[in-house]
């Protein structure tokens, strides 16, 4: 009878230590993951405060050929060479037209093109991008407004009054 009861306990034993071993391995699993999840968000939180964009001025030339020509600069800390995910909105307040982006836009198109101040084609930060926004139609009111907004990260947006000549 003391055979099988030593044979038991060590039965028991090994039993104990694949169960906690087992326990181990979900828990630092898990622990992986969550680990994993929090630096994808704060990767995706860094992409989004390191990309904001700023107006500097705007203005429109309403006589033909139409075009809201915008200055803003990349006061974010990321480089942008992608201008296919930004969006460009202009026109009379509160009915502004969204613009994409086309490299040769030009005029009549409802595309924008951009000009960085360097022409590399990439706009780093602290630098001053032109952007030459084509309305479909003629520019008309008094109040106009222009908005940019990155894909992920802060955009902004300016008032201006339609220039008289």
């Amino acid at each position: 009878m003391g055979f099988s009861l030593t044979i038991t306990h060590i039965i028991m034993v090994i039993a104990s230590v694949i169960l906690a071993s087992s326990f181990v391995a979900c828990a630092f699993y898990t622990s992986n993951i969550v680990q994993n999840e929090f630096t994808q968000g704060v990767s995706n939180a860094k992409n989004t405060i390191g990309t904001q964009l700023d107006i500097v001025y705007a203005t429109a030339n309403t006589t033909s050929p139409s075009v809201f020509v915008i200055y803003a600069k990349n006061t974010g800390k990321l480089p942008i060479n992608d201008f296919t995910y930004l969006d460009i909105y202009a026109g009379n307040y509160g009915k502004a037209q969204l613009y994409s982006y086309d490299p040769a836009a030009g005029q009549g198109s409802g595309k924008f093109s951009v000009t960085d101040a360097n022409g590399d084609g990439i706009w780093e930060p602290r630098e001053t991008a032109t952007i030459y926004a084509y309305p479909t139609n003629a520019i008309e009111g008094t109040v106009l407004e222009a908005r940019i907004v990155p894909s992920n990260g802060i955009g902004s947006d300016y008032l201006f009054s339609a220039p008289t000549f």
